[in-house]
């Protein structure tokens, strides 16, 4: 991205369970969840590939975790990406529960 571009957006879709982020108005990649009992269950991160070796899914990321603290919910990282992501940034270990058989079984429930 050169200095002129604007800034990427992120933006919650809570019809699909989403949070979206856009690179001059195209769609780049997005993060997908669950909710459960007040935790916001991430399972999985995608960046499309044209838009890959910008760090746009730490953007991605960092902007649903914020906003996932902001309405009060705990984050299950099932997700990949989101777990690693999580180890480097230890601000959000206060509302981060841990994976659990109970979740992995709901959520293979919920999506089915």
């Amino acid at each position: 991205m050169s200095q002129d571009s604007p800034a990427p957006v992120v933006e919650r879709v809570d019809a699909r369970h989403r949070y979206t982020i856009q690179v001059d108005g195209e769609p780049a990649g997005f993060t997908v969840y669950r909710d459960r009992d007040g935790q916001r269950v991430f399972y999985h991160t995608e960046i499309d590939d044209a838009f890959a070796g910008r760090g746009l899914a730490s953007i991605l990321v960092t902007a649903a975790l914020d906003d996932v603290r902001a309405s009060g919910m705990r984050i299950v990282p099932v997700c990949p990406y989101v777990a690693k992501y999580l180890k480097k940034h230890d601000e959000f270990s206060d509302i981060t529960d841990p994976v659990t058989a109970e979740v992995l079984q709901w959520l293979q429930g919920d999506r089915a």
